[in-house]
């Protein structure tokens, strides 16, 4: 079974509603119950004309040390949203992201490569 499955798994068992911090507390729970190795705030550092900036990128998850899981909650993604996805991958050298939207009527994702 895909890893994101699990995503799909708690949210049909699960009332829409709840704030985005929530959701990604429960994935944590399906992603260790099903012993898929994962990170959880992952922490990016941000070069600006070889400057290392103050200030980091933290995505939400990386899963398997490749796929970089960003969670929003929010009622539709948006452009800025997949655009937050694109910085992250940059920054964390990774290549595929997959952004998943817990707050609309439907589970809405899309797999971003880069």
């Amino acid at each position: 079974m895909n890893w994101w499955v699990y995503a799909w798994k708690f949210i049909v068992s699960w009332e829409k509603g709840h704030d985005e911090v929530i959701y990604k507390d429960a994935l944590v729970v399906e992603l260790n119950r099903a012993g898929i190795p994962f990170s959880r705030e992952k922490n990016y550092e941000i070069t600006y004309k070889g400057v290392i900036l103050p200030h980091y990128y933290y995505a939400d998850f990386v899963v398997w040390q490749k796929i970089l899981f960003e969670a929003k909650a929010v009622e539709k993604l948006t452009d800025s949203h997949l655009k937050q996805v694109l910085n992250y991958l940059a920054a964390s050298k990774l290549r595929v992201g997959l952004l998943v939207n817990f707050g609309g009527d439907v589970l809405e994702w899309k797999r971003v490569i880069l």
